[in-house]
């Protein structure tokens, strides 16, 4: 079963649940940014949703 999750969806949730306990380190800063960067879809859409493309599959390839 596969199951699809829209980014924005995850990082919007990622992000609430970071300034709901207060987190202010690196990985709520990344979480945050990425957020609103596929919230906005600026220009640099294309690099940046290859790049967390490529690390969706590379996390989905450990389990294999």
């Amino acid at each position: 079963m596969v199951l699809s999750i829209s980014a924005v969806l995850l990082f919007g949730a990622a992000s609430a649940l970071a300034v709901k306990t207060k987190s202010a380190g690196g990985g709520a800063a990344i979480v945050l940014f990425l957020f609103g960067f596929f919230a906005a879809g600026t220009g640099a859409y294309e690099p940046i949703r290859n790049l967390v493309q490529a690390s969706a599959d590379a996390i989905a390839q450990l389990g294999h």
